[in-house]
């Protein structure tokens, strides 16, 4: 046991999140392993790393045996909600470019902020193509609605931004900061849940 104990803390710190999936893959193999009141064990390990992370301020968190970052609480909430609403609607892949976009900003040990982006805003065009019938980014869409022009100039300012960051259209040496980027899916996100209960399947 001290062996091992050596051995995790003398890991980088992204590895000990590789050695805590690994543990819940196997948790999760053991059928007959059961619990108090029926739990898994592995379930139970995710609960209990979960409760560490946040009682010790660390930004992520063990979900279906993957670490992937922990925004707070809006964020979290934006992005559930969205991906929850484009499956009710049967928008799968929109509702996987956002979660890809999560995993984009999870990628250990650095994250992948112009991936995070991109995914963000392609769900976005992904909810448009399956609004209108045809490829459409949101700044034409906007061009062609009846959209309140303070709220078209905010989201045309977050398409703006995503290509001036060439988190887009791949411009070199630049990346968006991570922040910016959390905004930035947050935005679509919230984005893709307003036009999928606005037009409905």
């Amino acid at each position: 046991m001290s062996a091992a104990r050596e051995g995790i803390d003398a890991c980088s710190w992204f590895r000990v999140y590789d050695i805590i999936e690994a543990v819940h893959r196997y948790l999760a193999r053991q059928q007959d392993a059961i619990l108090v009141e029926g739990t898994p064990r592995a379930s139970v390990f995710e609960r209990e790393i979960n409760t560490y992370f946040v009682q010790t301020g660390i930004g992520w968190q063990l979900v279906n045996g993957e670490i992937v970052t922990r925004g707070n609480e809006v964020f979290e909430g934006t992005v559930k909600t969205a991906v929850t609403v484009l499956k009710e609607d049967a928008k799968p892949t929109a509702a996987e470019h956002l979660q890809f976009a999560i995993s984009a900003l999870s990628a250990r040990p650095k994250a992948d902020t112009s991936g995070a982006v991109t995914h963000a805003t392609s769900a976005v065009e992904c909810v448009l193509g399956e609004i209108t019938g045809q490829a459409m980014t949101l700044g034409k869409y906007l061009d062609s609605t009846s959209v309140h022009p303070a709220l078209k100039k905010g989201l045309d300012g977050i398409y703006g931004y995503a290509s001036d960051e060439g988190a887009r259209h791949g411009k070199e040496g630049t990346e968006p900061a991570r922040e910016e980027a959390e905004f930035a899916v947050a935005v679509c996100a919230a984005v893709c849940t307003l036009l999928t209960r606005k037009h409905p399947k």
